[in-house]
């Protein structure tokens, strides 16, 4: 709905430069040009190059927050952490420069939940990047986290980067390779 627009910051805005991952501050009047709108961020092309906007400052663009904020960890009630919305939350993650979730993209090799009836349940992802000298790795690790956190039943969650195995296209869904219009 968003895509492909132009706007002018009507506020100064906190940004992540891409794929540096630096934290920089687009200033007001900024003219911007959205590319991406996915996962309650957007990706937006500056004359400093390529940066995500979180949800939150969605008003700097003169755009209404789409996203809910993400829930608080909901302590187990004994209760087993529904996997199927764990994977679910991951699918609302994107990389900024793909309109694909990380999981059709293969980034997600693992997630393995503990139960814990007292804390709630752990949950651990391993995941990786298109290129391991991605700077927004640690941004995307982030918000997978803090969006597994939001699953009832979780109370704490772990995203680690690894790199073997190597990500290659192959590892792409067909949802995703179909998205992207490899096949």
């Amino acid at each position: 709905m968003h895509e492909n627009t132009e706007k002018t910051l009507l506020r100064d805005c906190p940004a992540t430069r891409i794929p540096s991952g630096e934290a920089i501050t687009l200033h007001a009047g900024t003219n911007v040009f959205i590319t991406q709108a996915l996962g309650g961020s957007f990706t937006v092309a500056t004359d400093l190059g390529l940066a995500r906007i979180e949800d939150a400052d969605s008003d700097a663009l003169g755009i209404e927050a789409t996203a809910a904020p993400a829930a608080p960890a909901v302590p187990s009630t004994g209760a087993p952490v529904d996997e199927k919305a764990v994977w679910d939350q991951l699918r609302t993650c994107y990389d900024p420069e793909i309109p694909v979730n990380i999981v059709d993209l293969g980034l997600v090799y693992d997630c393995v939940i503990t139960p814990d009836a007292a804390q709630g349940a752990k949950v651990d992802v391993k995941m990786t990047l298109t290129a391991p000298g991605c700077g927004m790795g640690p941004t995307i690790a982030a918000e997978a986290k803090s969006k597994v956190m939001s699953v009832p039943g979780v109370g704490d969650a772990a995203v680690e980067l690894v790199w073997d195995p190597p990500w290659n296209q192959a590892m792409i869904s067909e949802v995703g390779k179909m998205k992207l219009g490899l096949i």
